[in-house]
């Protein structure tokens, strides 16, 4: 995973992190993490606020699951250099993961020729859908782009975090479901397990529901202003293992 960072960084913030997920080293998750080596090339375009969510972030958590994955960071992505130099490589076919009636996806008839035998390069913002709105209108280079989505319907396990619409998913399970359709349409490696995206995601659930449990039981401290307002045991549904 290659990281290009925008903004610099305080370094006493940083002192008791993992450099990998950015999560304090008390619960670090790198030990969940495995290798996906599914043949695609993903590219994460994160805001600089996504980056400082270290409790519900998942790209950087999938970033980690994907040998060759970058992350770029900003918002106006048509000075990035390093994103430009990506989309010009003529190895790759660059593919913009957003929903739209022109979108391809795995089974739509033609995008195999369309590849040619390139490498797909996968574009993904993340960020929340408000800052993602400034994202796309100063980022032409990116929304020019072929659109490309999902075949299925899926609805995320995110139970601690409410998505704008029950059709959106967070990045790192976007990730899971486009590896494996593009693996039933022949596209990608079909060796490759994507079960360790979901599995560092389900860890990633577990792990905060536990702690909102622990902080309404009153063994750990509350951490925001308006925890006073939520009481409720939080139930960890079976499937996080």
């Amino acid at each position: 995973m290659r990281e290009i960072q925008e903004t610099t960084e305080n370094e006493e913030h940083y002192r008791d992190l993992c450099f990998k997920c950015m999560r304090p080293k008390s619960n670090c998750f790198c030990k969940y993490t495995k290798p996906v080596d599914c043949k695609i090339k993903f590219v994460f375009l994160m805001h600089p606020k996504e980056a400082k969510k270290q409790r519900t972030g998942t790209g950087r958590l999938a970033a980690l699951c994907l040998p060759g994955s970058e992350i770029i960071m900003g918002i106006d992505f048509t000075k990035s250099k390093r994103l430009n130099e990506i989309l010009s490589d003529p190895q790759y076919y660059p593919v913009f993961l957003y929903p739209g009636d022109d979108a391809w996806n795995a089974k739509k008839e033609g995008f195999k020729d369309v590849l040619n035998g390139k490498t797909l390069l996968a574009i993904l913002i993340d960020s929340t859908w408000f800052c993602s709105k400034k994202m796309l209108k100063m980022s032409p280079n990116v929304t020019s782009l072929p659109k490309f989505s999902f075949n299925g319907s899926y609805k995320s396990i995110f139970t601690f975090k409410q998505e704008p619409y029950e059709y959106c998913v967070s990045t790192i399970e976007t990730c899971y479901y486009l590896i494996k359709e593009l693996q039933e349409a022949g596209i990608a490696n079909p060796k490759a397990d994507p079960e360790p995206l979901m599995d560092t995601f389900k860890a990633m659930i577990k792990f905060q529901l536990q702690k909102e449990n622990d902080r309404i039981n009153g063994l750990i401290p509350n951490s925001h202003g308006k925890d006073w307002k939520y009481t409720k045991l939080k139930e960890i549904p079976d499937y996080l293992g």
